[in-house]
């Protein structure tokens, strides 16, 4: 048996006329090759409330990246808007800095600098917005804290496993306070136990500071655990083909892995993935 209950339905982001986290409309993206032009994402209308956790897969190529990255502010759409709190995150192909300081990116890879101890590591994006050495210490040490690194903040990148990198890599991007936080396949490169250990840190980390997050997997039980709501992108070019609440109650443990709720979730997202091939 499980502790894990059903909780009410996930309500639409802008229900009552609250303003979304993030909002996607008709956005798209289109990459020119030399055998012409290929369309990546199209037409993905989309929104994310406050402290909401949303999951995106579908199979390899479909896109998710990409939509990640134009969400990230790292590649300009070439059609649609996105909006971060009601701003606009692209203005006439070009970021917008004040929409984009709000983000916060974690990639497989933890893309830790290897000179620098775990401490320097997660204080780094403080530094480079000139906050005084003592208090990007002091807030990289509460973060250290919070990911389970305490003991470890004097510790280099190479003396650490591969989940503890991905762990600072977290506390690094939750440095600056984002009020979204993107991931793409974070947990993607470790083994079986690490990531399931990972996934009940993620859920902790995200529990205690109120994050919004967009996460991106190929996992789908990852992708059910983890979200409220799971967006099924097509293959290219990437639409949501569906958007499935997860209604699960917070937090979840790992038993609930075993329900036959959960597996009746997953067995249906699988069967549509099955039936793009």
């Amino acid at each position: 048996m499980t502790n894990d209950t059903l909780a009410p339905p996930v309500p639409d982001a802008d229900v009552g006329g609250d303003i979304p986290r993030l909002q996607i409309r008709g956005i798209g993206r289109d990459f020119h090759t030399r055998s012409g032009i290929t369309h990546a994402v199209s037409g993905v209308d989309l929104d994310i409330r406050i402290g909401e956790f949303v999951a995106l897969i579908g199979r390899s190529g479909c896109g998710k990246t990409t939509l990640l990255r134009m969400i990230g502010g790292l590649l300009a759409p070439t059609a649609g808007t996105i909006a971060v709190d009601g701003r606009q995150l692209w203005s006439d192909g070009r970021v917008e800095s004040s929409a984009v300081t709000k983000l916060g990116f974690v990639f497989q890879e933890s893309n830790l600098f290897p000179w620098f101890s775990v401490l320097d590591n997660i204080a780094l994006p403080l530094k480079l917005r000139g906050i005084r050495k003592a208090e990007r210490r002091a807030r990289a040490a509460e973060l250290a804290q919070l990911v389970g690194l305490a003991d470890f903040v004097d510790s280099y990148p190479r003396e650490l496993s591969g989940g503890m990198r991905q762990r600072a890599a977290i506390a690094r991007a939750l440095s600056t306070e984002p009020d979204l936080l993107l991931m793409d396949e974070p947990f993607g490169a470790l083994d079986a136990l690490t990531r399931e250990r990972m996934n009940l840190e993620l859920e902790r980390i995200v529990m205690e500071t109120g994050s919004t997050v967009v996460f991106v997997t190929h996992d789908i039980p990852e992708a059910v655990f983890l979200a409220d709501r799971v967006v099924h992108l097509t293959p290219r070019p990437g639409r949501i083909r569906q958007i499935l609440p997860v209604d699960f109650a917070k937090p979840r443990s790992v038993e609930l892995q075993t329900t036959p709720e959960f597996n009746d979730i997953v067995r249906a997202l699988r069967h549509d993935l099955d039936e793009e091939e």
